[in-house]
């Protein structure tokens, strides 16, 4: 299999129940990482390739949606599909909220679970493709000097050229050649392009 092949996480305090879901997953080709504490998952070094992790929700030190909730805090968007012995409604519709792709009780089937892996893998592979998106986007903010930053944001926010103009006391045509420059630089070709860039890195709101 290629070295960027998908990668699974499990995270399950009980050896045997990490060994076998390993087994089952390697055996239709994926990559697996076992855990047996959150931490330590938390402090693997996570390559860039699609992936999801299957946690337990009892686990020593750290439970399943505190590591969900540790995981948001740090920006780590893998999807998440969580396993117990011990389900509740309360604590699977949590998880749920929370993002998880979804919460199996034990036991379940492999169906059910490579069927659910494979659901979470798609998903995997559109976030990074979102997330490269919003790299790039951020690159070509930088390029962008204060004057054309404060442009670029007015406009974000939906604010006309001859508005931006008299809020910054200067001239219509002065405002147009910043637009003009932003345009250019953040790649735009209309600026509904450029709003909706605005909104992928996080600065139409800032």
């Amino acid at each position: 299999m290629s070295n960027r092949g998908p990668i699974i996480y499990i995270v399950d305090d009980d050896v045997s129940i990490g060994r076998a879901l390993s087994l089952l997953l390697k055996s239709h080709g994926f990559k697996v990482e076992t855990f047996t504490r959150a931490a330590d998952f938390l402090t693997f070094k996570y390559p860039k390739v699609p992936s999801c992790l299957v946690s337990d929700l009892r686990l020593p030190g750290m439970n399943g949606l505190t590591l969900q909730k540790t995981m948001a805090s740090q920006g780590l968007t893998m999807p998440i599909i969580f396993i117990s012995g011990h389900g509740s409604i309360p604590k699977s519709v949590k998880a749920i909220k929370g993002g998880a792709i979804d919460f199996l009780t034990k036991p379940f089937s492999s169906k059910k679970l490579l069927d659910v892996i494979n659901l979470a893998i798609s998903k995997s592979k559109v976030l990074i493709k979102e997330q490269a998106e919003i790299s790039k986007i951020k690159q070509r903010i930088k390029t962008l000097s204060p004057r054309e930053l404060e442009v670029f944001k007015l406009v974000a926010k939906g604010m006309m050229s001859k508005n931006i103009a008299t809020k910054r006391g200067v001239s219509l045509q002065t405002i147009k050649v910043h637009r003009g420059r932003v345009m250019k630089k953040m790649k735009a070709e209309t600026v509904t392009e450029l709003i909706h860039f605005a909104q992928k890195a996080g600065v139409a709101s800032s």
